[in-house]
C-alpha cells in the first residue's frame, strides 16, 4: 500500500490532452451540432469534469481528492479535435490521473457519440501537457559554503546510556538537501552549555542550526530557554507549521515549545527529541524553510 502521511499540501495543477481523428463529415456534423445524438462536445465536456471526480474509483492507486477546478476544452483541428483537461486541488498528492481520466473519457464519449456515422475514428496521444504543485516546486539553491550544525540535547544521550535516532535523521535529510558541511554535536540538557553552543555555532558562521530534545515539559526540556536567550528575532511560523503539521497526526504535537529564530543570518530550529516528531517536523518545513537564505540576503519572496 502506498501512504502520504508525510506530504505537505500545495496547489497542485495539471493539464492533459487527448487527440480524437474523423473523417471529415463526421467532424462537420460535431461543429454543426447535428449527429445523431446530440451536441457532442457538450455531453463530452461532461463526461471529462465527472471523469475527473471518479478517478480514485477507477484507477487504484489514486486517492480521493477535494477537486477545486476541473475545465475540460476543446480545439478544432484539421482532422479531429484535440480535448485539453486542467485539473486543480489543493491537497498532498497530484492531480496529472484526474486529468488524463478526463481527457480519456471525453475522448471516448465522442468516439461513443459518432460511431454510429464513423468507424475510422482513432483515439490517439493521450498525454500530460504539464503538472505544479508539491516539493518539487519549492526546491531552493543552497548558498556557496553553506554550513549547518545538527545539536542533539539529551542527557542519556550525553551519557551513552541512550542512543540517538533523531539527530541522525536530521543529519541524513539535510545531506538529502544538498548541505555538504554539517557539525554533529551532543549536549546535556544544561541550559548555558546548550546556549554556549548556540553562540559558537552563530559566530563560526553556521548558517543553519537544528536542534533536537528539549522542546517538552519535562523538568530537564531547556532547549527552548537556551535558544531564546540566543536569538535576535523570531520566525513563529516555522515552528507553528512544524506543530500544525504534526497535530493532524498525534495530538502530543500541540505539547512541543519549539522554537525558531534567527541570530544574525544563522537560522535556529528547534525540533522534537522524538523520531516520529522530527521526520513529520522535517517534512512540514523543508526544503522551503531554505528560502529564508534567499530573503535574508535581500531577494524577498
Amino acid at each position: 500500500m502506498f501512504f502520504t502521511d508525510n506530504k505537505i499540501e500545495t496547489v497542485r495543477t495539471a493539464v492533459a490532452e487527448s487527440v480524437i481523428t474523423m473523417k471529415p463529415e463526421t467532424f462537420r456534423r460535431v461543429k454543426d451540432k447535428s449527429t445523431p445524438k446530440g451536441d457532442v462536445l457538450e455531453l463530452a465536456r461532461t463526461a471529462g469534469v465527472l471523469a475527473a471526480k471518479k478517478t480514485p474509483e477507477l484507477i487504484p492507486y489514486c486517492h480521493s481528492l477535494p477537486l477545486d477546478g476541473v475545465k475540460v476544452d476543446f480545439e478544432f483541428l484539421e482532422n479531429g479535435i484535440r480535448i485539453e483537461a486542467l485539473v486543480k486541488t489543493i491537497g498532498k498528492t497530484g492531480v496529472e490521473m484526474e486529468a488524463l481520466t478526463a481527457v480519456s473519457v471525453a475522448a471516448l464519449t465522442i468516439y461513443d457519440m459518432c460511431k454510429p456515422i464513423d468507424k475510422e475514428m482513432e483515439i490517439r496521444s493521450t498525454r500530460l501537457i504539464k503538472k505544479s504543485g508539491g516539493k518539487s516546486d519549492y526546491v531552493e539553491r543552497i548558498p556557496k559554503n553553506f554550513r549547518a550544525a545538527v545539536v542533539v540535547t539529551s542527557d542519556g544521550t550525553s551519557q551513552g546510556t541512550r542512543e540517538d535516532k533523531s539527530g541522525k535523521i536530521i543529519h541524513d535529510k539535510l545531506s538529502h538537501f544538498g548541505i555538504e558541511n554539517i557539525e554533529y554535536i551532543i549536549l546535556p540538557d544544561e541550559k548555558e552549555q546548550i546556549r554556549n553552543e548556540l553562540l559558537r555555532l552563530c559566530e563560526k558562521g553556521v548558517g543553519l542550526i537544528v536542534t533536537t530534545g528539549g522542546t517538552g515539559l519535562g523538568p530537564r526540556d531547556v532547549t527552548v530557554e537556551a535558544t531564546r536567550e540566543v536569538i535576535d528575532r523570531e520566525v513563529p511560523g516555522v515552528a507553528e507549521s512544524m506543530r500544525q503539521f504534526g497535530q493532524k497526526r498525534t495530538p502530543y504535537a500541540m505539547l512541543s515549545r519549539g522554537l525558531v529564530g534567527l541570530r544574525g543570518k544563522t537560522l535556529i530550529i528547534n525540533m522534537p527529541g522524538s523520531s516520529r516528531g522530527t521526520e513529520e517536523s522535517i517534512a512540514a518545513i523543508f526544503p522551503a524553510v531554505l528560502h529564508s537564505y534567499k530573503m535574508m540576503g535581500g531577494g524577498g519572496h
